[in-house]
């Protein structure tokens, strides 16, 4: 074996980050990155938006990465074991390695209601889902979408402009309310019937029958040609946690490092829970941009340089052709100042013991970008 050789376990965001950064920061040994998935490394973002509306083709992550990078990409083949210095394949291919990054990702939660695994029921998560939701999309009038976190908003959207009556069960009284407060919530819900969708607000779905009809606490029978759940995601652990890596909250514990308890292992994206020296606690994300963020400290930290995470972790999404951007420590809040702008545009700074916490933003910049700061330094919210 060489003197250092890296294996990747998965192909989003945090994956192929953390391959790149290896060889940028010197890494000179061999690179696998194994993945289920049997497309080439692609961005995730548009499956919910263009790529689903069939505006656009897939967008590949990075097509230099096997070429440029010298990085050996399988496709296709899951890894089933984790063992001391080596991984072992559904194939029953092993590859050994001196440093592993598990950047597993997560999958999509189908509550635990009659009817929710029915084949017919959709998820979107993976490029063959957003494909498989187009194609169904395609023959039917009607769709409901159970959950109205980002995913669904967007998915909503999409289906919508693609000609379907859609009804959105958002379990809240406005969208995000549990998460981003009564005043943004209330511009998303507008957003969402502007694009022709309705919402059932405060609603609890209760069971899906033959894959298309709806029963809920509120309307005891929505009949539907297409149901779509996005209620959530579970991190991928069952590698890990088989072999007896320290899980935490159901994520695999690392260091700000993304070094996990066992030795030459690390872990990066929505798998890890992460200690952030910035926030002073170990935070849970799941975001496109700090997958990007933590597989870079892993890559570089497996090529042995110093490398933390320690930045404010943000996103954004795009309903319908309204951006969000959002930043925050993301363990909550206790009070919200909503700052609408003249340009129609409008900020939410978030407040924790009068420390700003988060800040989403509409349309203006500045304020994402000073707020990323305020969070950071834990300065009180503008204004208050």
């Amino acid at each position: 074996m060489n003197p250092h050789s890296l294996v990747v376990v998965g192909s989003g965001p945090a994956g192929v980050s953390a391959a790149r950064a290896y060889r940028e920061a010197g890494g000179a040994g061999p690179v696998r990155l194994l993945t289920a998935d049997t497309d080439p490394p692609y961005e995730r973002p548009p499956l919910s938006k263009e790529f689903l509306r069939g505006e656009a083709d897939l967008p590949v992550l990075d097509h230099d990465l096997p070429a440029t990078h010298d990085i050996d990409v399988a496709l296709g083949d899951p890894v089933t074991e984790l063992g001391e210095g080596r991984v072992r394949t559904a194939s029953g291919t092993v590859h050994r390695f001196t440093t592993c990054v598990l950047a597993t990702g997560a999958e999509p939660v189908r509550p635990g209601i009659p009817g929710a695994r029915h084949p017919d029921v959709r998820t979107l998560r993976s490029a063959a889902d957003s494909r498989a939701l187009r194609a169904a999309a395609s023959g039917v009038r009607s769709a409901i979408v159970a959950g109205a976190g980002f995913i669904g908003c967007e998915a909503a959207v999409s289906l919508s402009r693609l000609g379907l009556q859609v009804t959105v069960v958002c379990p809240d009284d406005v969208p995000q309310e549990k998460r981003l407060g009564r005043e943004a919530g209330e511009f998303l819900l507008h957003w969402l019937k502007s694009e022709g969708v309705s919402v059932l607000r405060g609603t609890k779905l209760l069971s899906i029958e033959g894959g298309y009809r709806v029963r809920t606490d509120l309307v005891p029978i929505l009949d539907t040609g297409l149901v779509v759940l996005a209620t959530g995601v579970r991190p991928r652990i069952e590698l890990a946690e088989a072999a007896g890596l320290a899980i935490e909250q159901g994520r695999i514990r690392t260091d700000e490092h993304l070094r996990t308890s066992a030795p030459g292992v690390l872990a990066a994206g929505d798998v890890a829970l992460a200690h952030n020296p910035a926030a002073g606690r170990a935070l849970a994300v799941e975001h496109w941009g700090e997958g990007l963020a933590m597989g870079e400290v892993a890559g570089r930290t497996a090529a042995g340089e110093d490398a933390a995470w320690d930045e404010v972790p943000g996103f954004w999404s795009v309903i319908g052709d309204r951006v969000l951007q959002y930043a925050a420590w993301g363990d909550g809040f206790d009070r919200a100042y909503p700052r609408p702008h003249d340009d129609g545009g409008f900020t939410v700074w978030y407040a924790k013991d009068g420390k700003t916490v988060g800040v989403l933003t509409h349309e203006a910049d500045e304020d994402y970008e000073r707020g990323q700061e305020l969070v950071r330094r834990g300065a009180p919210v503008p204004g208050s």
